[in-house]
């Protein structure tokens, strides 16, 4: 099944040790990960400086970028829709409890 992920990164929070100079440009490996729960404001997926080797051995923390949602899908279902609020906590007057 295909998808297109709409997502937004927060450039300033790009560790510049990790851009690589290429012949055509300078790059940033990340990692995308998509979750199976939506969060309340509809992302479903997570984004990343990706991690040596070396680094996730270490269990170093991850650099967050940013995030995004699943915008298409091949197999024409629509894009997730939000995680539903919680239910509020009823009152005191709103239970039936006898005191």
């Amino acid at each position: 099944m295909a998808q297109l992920i709409s997502a937004s990164i927060d450039v300033s929070k790009i560790s510049k040790d990790k851009l690589i100079k290429g012949d055509k440009g300078t790059y940033l490996n990340i990692t995308i990960s998509i979750n199976d729960e939506v969060d309340q404001y509809g992302n479903q997926a997570g984004i990343y400086e990706s991690q040596s080797k070396e680094e996730r051995e270490a269990k170093e923390k991850k650099n967050y970028l940013g995030n995004g949602k699943i915008a298409w899908s091949s197999d024409g279902g629509t894009p997730t829709k939000k995680a539903p609020a919680p239910a509020p906590t009823p009152t005191v007057e709103e239970t039936d409890l006898p005191f």
